[in-house]
């Protein structure tokens, strides 16, 4: 395999998205998700409209260590992996002391577990060779609190705050870290979030996918450190900077409302 670049999340939204941006680039691929089938038929197109080879590995990464099996299975197959994109993950919406638990311990081993295991373990392998290039995708919310999407939110200051710390450290091995951070998206985030009833997401004029996989794609080839989809969303969280905490609490409350 070559020019092989690993895609958690793979069978839907913006990680299938980014699948074919790869696989248009002459670019073979990992994808990693739950679904077989849908898996399946992913490397079908994509293998047979670009005629690259894409190994699909079924997988729940809410599953301590899933990560390992697979890092231990790419090394058996002696596949070197250029591009990590850790895409994989869900929110949840609801006033937290109502939410289910179980349901927000597997996105804390979504979002945050599986991502960072991942990236210790290829971002090592990148280290040795002193290239690479890993994505890690956050939100426009990991720049503030959440109400009432207040365990979600948290995973992705996490992973914003890691990302960020990791650009910095790995630039000198010619390793990037770039921390895609999308807003509200058609993608079946809102399904799996309880939000399809939001302003937010009823809004007609959101952007596709496809648009933010070709955006974060460019921006990780770049070796950004943070890329923030739309001026609109930039301008949202630069303005949260300056704007007093208990206000921007009340602000973000009622955008989610």
């Amino acid at each position: 395999m070559k020019n092989v670049a690993l895609i958690t999340g793979a069978s839907s939204g913006i990680g299938l998205e980014l699948a074919k941006v790869h696989a248009r680039q002459g670019g073979d691929l990992i994808l990693v998700a739950r679904s077989t089938t849908k898996l399946q038929k992913l490397k079908e197109e994509i293998e047979d409209q670009h005629g690259i080879f894409a190994l699909i590995i079924p997988k729940d990464l809410s599953i301590p260590d899933a990560a390992l099996e697979i890092h231990e299975e790419v090394v058996k197959r002696e596949i070197s992996v250029e591009y990590l994109i850790n895409n994989a993950g869900f929110g949840d919406y609801g006033p937290y002391h109502e939410t289910d638990w179980h349901k927000e311990e597997m996105m804390i081993n979504l979002n945050i577990l599986a991502l960072t295991q991942f990236t210790k373990l290829f971002g090592r392998d990148m280290i040795s060779r002193k290239s690479g290039h890993i994505m890690n995708v956050s939100s426009i919310m990991a720049f503030q609190p959440g109400p009432l999407m207040t365990v979600y939110a948290a995973t992705k200051h996490y992973v914003q705050a890691y990302s960020e710390a990791l650009y910095e450290e790995w630039k000198e091995f010619g390793v990037t870290v770039t921390a895609l951070c999308p807003g509200a998206t058609t993608t079946g985030f809102a399904e799996v979030a309880n939000l399809e009833n939001s302003k937010i997401f009823k809004n007609p004029k959101l952007p596709s996918a496809r648009v933010v996989a070709e955006y974060g794609y460019a921006a990780m080839l770049k070796g950004e450190m943070t890329a923030i989809h739309q001026l609109k969303n930039k301008v949202m969280v630069n303005s949260a900077k300056f704007t007093p905490k208990k206000l921007l609490l009340k602000i973000v409350r009622k955008m989610q409302e």
